[in-house]
């Protein structure tokens, strides 16, 4: 009977200033039916944004070991230790590690500024995937909340929302464009796959 009100730990990885991160965050808080806290943030930058954001909200960061060629293992233990069910990739630049794909199968999402499959892949990341929208003078652009497997961007897709692409944005404005549509359905779709997660 107590179903709804179990908590749903997950984790954020992110290599930025963390305000996807922080707008997810925050949308958690206000959701009443089920409980989902942000119990873990991971992060490959020493000095990103996202410590501050860690900081602010009290979550415990881990920051991977650049030399450790056990990385998958110490960022699962990191996981584990924090009872980690769900993993959200919010500007997280590198690849998540096979052990933990595997472990955490269909529990690890990312999104992408862009309509996936076009301007995916490896290096294709904020401001160049923009750049490359505008130079190609695409009509639309938007983004894609996949699920994440072994290859960049490759994942099974679970939304997309697109918005127009007009001859006189720049990086900037196409920017903001997309930065809308991740605050508004990223959170979204995050609760929305946790409840459905938590009624199974």
């Amino acid at each position: 009977m107590n179903q709804a009100t179990e908590n749903i730990p997950i984790a954020i990885f992110a290599s930025g200033n963390g305000t996807n991160a922080e707008n997810i965050i925050s949308h958690l808080k206000t959701i009443s039916n089920v409980q989902i806290s942000v119990s873990l943030i991971v992060t490959d930058k020493e000095n990103a944004g996202i410590h501050e954001v860690a900081l602010k909200n009290n979550i415990p960061i881990f920051v991977i070991p650049k030399s450790d060629i056990n990385v998958g293992a110490e960022i699962l233990r990191n996981l584990k230790n924090h009872q980690i069910d769900f993993i959200v990739l919010a500007g997280y630049l590198k690849k998540v590690p096979v052990n933990i794909l595997q472990i955490f199968n269909r529990n690890v999402i990312n999104i992408h500024p862009a309509l996936l499959p076009k301007y995916g892949g490896k290096g294709m990341y904020g401001k160049r995937v923009h750049e490359a929208v505008i130079e190609n003078k695409e009509s639309e652009s938007g983004i894609t909340i996949h699920y994440v497997d072994e290859i960049y961007d490759n994942g099974e897709i679970i939304l997309q929302e697109k918005c127009n692409v007009l001859s006189t944005d720049t990086t900037e404005t196409l920017a903001e464009k997309i930065h809308h549509l991740e605050y508004k359905h990223y959170p979204e779709v995050i609760a929305n796959l946790l409840k459905n997660k938590n009624q199974r």
